[in-house]
């Protein structure tokens, strides 16, 4: 029986884009229907003590792309450590790809996400545009136009933000984090041990 994992992300976050391939071979592999749950980072970071790029410690900021370029290397995918956009305003980039799923399957999905997330970090696009959403949009087979107006809705307003309320519930603080029958599973180098909890089918380690 094909397991749920909550998937909460956003596409101004390069950890998301180092692991989603992974994530993808992962649920193909055991099977897992992954619930896509963008969330705005920007609020939620001071809400759980977190802070913005900017604000945090010149060596913590060094050694934020002293990690991107060893992630890069072991996850052997390309990656443009200072994107021309970024960052950008992602909150209708965001909104799209949530309201995705109500416009194709899984697969179709996870493609327009890694469309999106390689838009900004391998070919420096400026999501924040229209046209440029549109474009990827239509390469990854959707419907450009119904795509953007269901993002621009009420309903993906409202769907954002439920999202939000939903990742502080579920203890989220970080982009990504993929919780697995309530246990979270921060940054895409835990992948590995989200793996291992697929395949033990082990209980969660909750709070204790």
């Amino acid at each position: 029986m094909a397991r749920n994992l909550s998937y909460y992300f956003s596409l101004v976050s390069p950890w998301a884009y180092l692991g989603h391939a992974e994530l993808e071979r992962i649920a193909r592999a055991r099977d897992v229907v992954i619930d896509y749950r963008p969330v705005n980072l920007m609020d939620l970071f001071p809400e759980t003590g977190g802070l913005p790029l900017p604000k945090r410690h010149p060596s913590r900021q060094t050694y934020r792309f002293v990690e991107m370029q060893r992630w890069r290397e072991a996850r052997d995918v390309p990656l443009v450590l200072r994107p021309k956009y970024w960052p950008f305003d992602f909150k209708l980039a965001d909104r799209a790809m949530l309201m995705a799923s109500g416009l194709g399957d899984q697969r179709a999905v996870h493609l327009l996400i890694a469309f999106a997330f390689r838009a900004v970090w391998v070919e420096e696009r400026n999501l924040a545009d229209e046209a440029t959403l549109a474009e990827i949009a239509t390469t990854a087979g959707f419907d450009a136009s119904k795509l953007i107006e269901a993002a621009r809705s009420d309903a993906a307003g409202s769907a954002y933000a439920a999202n939000f309320e939903r990742a502080r519930q579920d203890g989220v603080f970080g982009s990504p984090s993929y919780v697995l029958d309530g246990e979270v599973f921060w940054g895409q180098d835990r992948l590995g041990m989200l793996d291992a909890a697929l395949v033990s089918g082990r209980a969660p380690y909750l709070d204790a």
